[in-house]
């Protein structure tokens, strides 16, 4: 088990009333814009979430080094979700259609949901999940391609961030189920079934965000082009693979050896002379 604790960062990024940025403000480009808006929009139910079948065992959990990586991992998530609903408001009022992820109904019902599911369950879920978002976030900050990609740089600020704390943190779900008793199959299963849909759905998704877009309809083969270079991109080309590590029998999310690459974003970030070091509160 690491011995490192996840730092919780007390940040603030730069998405204030009188700030202005392009409305597709990822490379000019109108998929890509709405496919960063939707996983931003998703992002702190999806966090807070990740926090109640953590916390919801916080009790049970006797290691000391343990208790205070849970403590780390719900800090973290919890900035998560604050300052992406920052953004989120940005792009709502920009009219990205992701105000209804965030809603107080599908709260309850996410609840309602978790509920159902029972403890563990919900922490298979969380732990799926959290593999999940270090794979894509192992991607972002280890991929030039993805680097390069031009934006906003605020946005971009609040990503690499965003994914360097995932990795820091990404073992500490899987670490609390499997010290509450969780099993093998029940692990494996839940990670197969997330396979499964996480991709159509958010296919799904974004498919409905780009029909509620005027200029998206007014530019139907500029949609196809780009849905194409998305779909064939370094955001998700070789996703399934990299995720499907998480169903082999005894895995351990600190098997994929992401030291160095935290390190390194570590000090670009917040080093002596880091982007994001002014940023901390």
């Amino acid at each position: 088990m690491p011995t490192s604790y996840p730092n919780t960062r007390r940040i603030r990024f730069r998405f204030d009333q009188a700030r202005r940025f392009d409305k597709y403000f990822v490379n000019n480009d109108i998929v890509l814009s709405h496919f960063v808006a939707g996983l931003s929009g998703a992002f702190p139910p999806g966090e807070e979430a990740f926090i109640r079948s953590v916390r919801r065992f916080a009790e049970s959990i006797t290691d000391p080094v343990l208790k205070k990586r849970v403590a780390g991992f719900i800090g973290q998530e919890s900035m998560h979700g604050q300052e992406h609903r920052r953004l989120n408001q940005k792009l709502i009022e920009m009219g990205y259609s992701i105000k209804w992820c965030d809603s107080e109904a599908l709260r309850r019902r996410r609840i309602q949901f978790e509920g159902w599911l029972g403890g563990r369950r919900h922490l298979a879920l969380t732990a799926a999940a959290e593999h999940y978002t270090a794979v894509v976030a192992q991607r972002v900050l280890s991929n030039p391609e993805i680097q390069t990609i031009p934006g906003d740089a605020e946005v971009w600020n609040l990503l690499n961030w965003h994914a360097l704390e995932e990795l820091e943190h990404k073992s500490v779900a899987f670490d609390v189920y499997r010290a509450v008793g969780g099993s093998e199959r029940v692990r494996i299963t839940t990670m197969a079934i997330l396979i499964a849909v996480t991709l159509p759905v958010t296919t799904l998704l974004l498919a409905i965000a780009l029909a509620r877009d005027p200029v998206a309809h007014r530019h139907p083969l500029r949609v196809a082009r780009e849905a194409y270079r998305l779909y064939r991109g370094p955001f998700i080309r070789g996703l399934i693979p990299d995720l499907a590590q998480y169903l082999r029998p005894g895995f351990h999310p600190d098997d994929v050896d992401t030291t160095a690459l935290v390190e390194q974003w570590r000090e670009e970030l917040f080093g002596a002379e880091g982007a994001l070091a002014d940023h901390l509160k």
